[in-house]
């Protein structure tokens, strides 16, 4: 059940609150090389934010044999989890989520990670005192770009769409917003640029959330009031 009178931030996680977009790339890289194939981390960068099954369709093909998936998901997940300890906030992270609930907007992490990598990435922020709600891959049918983890995130803080924004870092977060009409913020410290964002169209683009935070009053967070 939503409520009207609450409005709210919406936020991916990875890359644009946590410093871990190039860590997936690596990760991925390497679970492919120890299956032999060979994709170039260029091409893997581009697809950071899709969930693992259309990452690798984008990758490898749809019409392929998919019966290692399994297996190139494990090894992402284990070399990626060899990371978790030194998971690090990006700049201005913290300080623009406490910002934000000191406005009376919900705080709401719009995460696909797994359970577990959800678990990581909240202790990496350090921050649970002023989210609201977190969703994971389990909360979604569909990934990215597909727009099922900000229906469930929506779903699980009573937000309806229209008293939104939605923080993201790559294309995929702008287009999975955009099915639903929910303005999205484009951050490019995951590596994608201020053009790619904005061309997918992002209402705005900054450097990071600390960039973010320094222009809070002029933002689209602001016009929720």
């Amino acid at each position: 059940m939503t409520d009207d009178k609450r409005r709210g931030v919406l936020f991916d996680v990875d890359g644009t609150l946590v410093d871990t977009t190039y860590l997936h790339t690596v990760s991925w890289w390497e679970a492919l090389r120890q299956a032999d194939h060979r994709v170039p981390m260029a091409r893997i960068h581009r697809s950071i934010g899709m969930g693992s099954d259309k990452l690798l369709d984008h990758l490898l093909g749809a019409e392929r044999d998919r019966d290692a998936d399994g297996r190139l998901r494990d090894a992402h997940d284990a070399l990626y989890g060899e990371y978790w300890e030194r998971l690090t906030p990006l700049p201005g992270a913290r300080e623009l989520l406490r910002a934000c609930a000191e406005r009376g907007l919900r705080v709401v992490l719009a995460t696909s990670a797994a359970e577990h990598e959800v678990t990581a990435l909240r202790a990496a922020l350090d921050v649970d005192d002023v989210i609201d709600s977190v969703t994971s891959s389990a909360d979604a049918q569909e990934s990215k770009p597909a727009p099922d983890i900000l229906v469930a995130a929506l779903e699980q803080s009573g937000l309806a769409a229209e008293r939104v924004v939605f923080v993201g870092d790559s294309v995929w977060d702008v287009a999975a917003a955009g099915k639903l009409d929910i303005p999205c913020i484009g951050l490019t410290c995951g590596g994608t640029s201020r053009a790619e964002l904005a061309g997918a169209g992002a209402v705005a683009v900054y450097d990071d959330p600390a960039a973010l935070l320094d222009a809070l009053s002029d933002s689209a967070i602001a016009s929720l009031g």
